[in-house]
């Protein structure tokens, strides 16, 4: 990913593009085309990454969520289950597989109004179930778990005993929901100072499942220090 200004952003109806790569709603499957370079600790120049993933729904869901008491921030799961089409150029690989689609929107920066939060979700034999918590800039607390149906239509559900998960490399704590509170790490996917994604293996009402999870602490990205750090890990342009 790299950070372009605002000349370099062009939005329409059906289509976002940030400098040379874009997203794209075809009526049936969100495309998302890549042109971008990566850039990587250690690696003194920056590599070509090129491709095209697609996103198709299997069900939508019309309903956003307010995540404070003013409704400065929404979350809404667009497609709670989905599957998904990878083929990339460079470097050459391609996959397919399950998918998720959410967006995160507000009137101010996540930063002011959160300090940490939890999120993980997981296709069930129908539909399929996300948990979300954390902690409000303010101090309060959230907590909920989501069960969406085959068709995509949500509704609150008993939220499962929170599971406690081993700390990152970079101690970043992390947790989930799951009967028993119990679920474990399969594969942690990305570890920073302030983020974790990890694949996770749990028991959600009665059934055995395979979860992505992850964990934000916005006091850590809000910080000096990895404010700085930032830079060196994604590229900034002007155009």
């Amino acid at each position: 990913m790299t950070e372009r200004g605002g000349e370099a952003v062009v939005q329409e109806r059906d289509t976002l593009a940030i400098g040379p790569s874009s997203v794209h709603w075809t009526g049936e499957a969100l495309e998302i085309a890549i042109e971008e370079r990566d850039k990587r600790l250690g690696i003194p120049w920056q590599r070509p990454v090129r491709g095209v993933i697609r996103v198709i729904p299997e069900a939508l869901n019309p309903v956003g969520f307010a995540l404070d008491p003013g409704a400065k921030h929404h979350w809404h799961c667009l497609a709670p289950r989905a599957r998904i089409e990878v083929e990339m150029h460079e470097p050459s690989l391609s996959w397919t597989g399950r998918a998720y689609l959410d967006s995160n929107f507000g009137s101010e920066s996540l930063e002011d109004g959160f300090d940490v939060w939890h999120w993980s979700r997981a296709h069930l034999k129908e539909g399929a179930v996300v948990s979300y918590e954390g902690k409000r800039s303010d101090g309060s607390r959230f907590a909920s778990a989501i069960r969406f149906d085959a068709y995509g239509l949500p509704q609150q559900a008993e939220l499962p005993l929170a599971a406690p998960l081993p700390n990152t490399a970079w101690q970043m704590e992390r947790r989930t929901r799951a009967d028993r509170g119990h679920a474990s790490v399969i594969k942690t996917w990305e570890d920073s100072p302030f983020y974790a994604r990890s694949t996770l293996g749990a028991r959600i009402y009665g059934e055995q499942v395979v979860a992505v999870q992850e964990s934000l602490n916005l006091k850590r990205f809000a910080s000096p220090v990895v404010q700085f750090m930032l830079p060196y890990r994604m590229p900034r342009v002007d155009a």
